[in-house]
């Protein structure tokens, strides 16, 4: 199960890297077929099992986020909803600020895009809009700014 070069802590921090990874190949892929969607939601959901094993609460953020993409991705908006809520409340609970809580805004938005929900996706566009105004590097700014224009009706 292990490689033998590390402990087990390593290696579930090098399977959770891996498998993120992996599951941005699968986000970035022009022409997904619905095995690359079945896989894209395996990989996610593997990352975020291995980051539970060794990481903090960031990690957990950021996967539970990265599940929450695939699944709008895939058009599972319960699922996305689910885990969205899941990364913001982590953000939340933990002091998590800056690019991470602004996506945990947007992956909500997104999920009540999916869901027809203009209301709702319109509530957390605007929280994520002012939680972008704490995203201290441009950069990560600006790049936050590009996805949360992508959520409309």
């Amino acid at each position: 199960m292990c490689d033998s070069n590390l402990t087990l802590q390593e290696w579930h921090k090098k399977q959770a890297i891996n498998n993120f990874n992996e599951t941005w190949n699968f986000i970035d892929k022009k022409d997904r077929t619905k095995e690359d969607d079945a896989m894209m939601i395996h990989t996610a959901h593997a990352s975020c099992f291995h980051w539970r094993q060794v990481g903090t609460p960031l990690e957990f953020a950021r996967g539970e986020w990265q599940i929450s993409r695939v699944y709008a991705l895939v058009g599972m908006a319960e699922g996305a909803l689910y885990h969205g809520k899941l990364s913001l409340e982590l953000c939340q609970s933990n002091n998590i600020g800056d690019f991470d809580l602004a996506f945990g805004y947007e992956a909500v938005a997104r999920a009540y895009m999916i869901m027809n929900d203009p209301q709702s996706m319109q509530e957390y566009v605007e929280l994520a809009t002012r939680a972008a105004e704490d995203i201290p590097e441009i950069e990560n700014k600006e790049y936050f700014l590009s996805e949360l224009k992508s959520v409309v009706l």
